[in-house]
């Protein structure tokens, strides 16, 4: 499995975060997202959440006013990456006790720790809430004992 990039959208298009697996200048960072969160806000409800991109997979899922955008390899399988989309956001609900926007941009370093649990070089490693959650909680521990 792999997952080139995962972004956070607002339902205004704003990234609120945004998670490489690759190398891709700024720039190319830029324009790529600028199109694919386009693409992605202009669908409806009731269309598919698979789009192709360049020559990237792009699954998508909404919930709430966040889009959690995933850009994997064209052969990859977009059902098990629409269940990781949702394992990202079971996890970060627990965590946060039901995730919203604010909680991403206040505790950024804590979501990407999350997602760095789960995705390691574009490979999905860890899929198991507790001990993702066990880890984060020993993070931010660690975290305040340095302040």
């Amino acid at each position: 499995m792999t997952i080139r990039f995962l972004l956070l959208v607002n339902k205004q298009g704003q990234t609120r975060l945004a998670s490489y697996n690759e190398m891709v200048p700024l720039d190319e960072r830029r324009q790529i997202e600028g199109e694919i969160v386009r693409k992605c806000l202009a669908r409806a409800d009731t269309q598919c959440s698979f789009v192709e991109h360049r020559n990237y997979k792009v699954i998508y899922r909404r919930y709430a006013s966040l889009f959690f955008i995933v850009g994997v390899d064209a052969e990859e399988n977009e059902l098990a990456i629409f269940e990781f989309i949702h394992c990202v956001v079971e996890t970060l609900d627990r965590h946060f006790g039901n995730v919203c926007e604010l909680d991403i941009m206040f505790h950024l370093d804590k979501a990407h720790y999350i997602l760095d649990e789960m995705v390691m070089n574009g490979a999905v490693v860890e899929t198991n809430k507790a001990i993702i959650l066990q880890l984060a909680t020993q993070y931010v521990r660690s975290g305040e004992e340095a302040n």
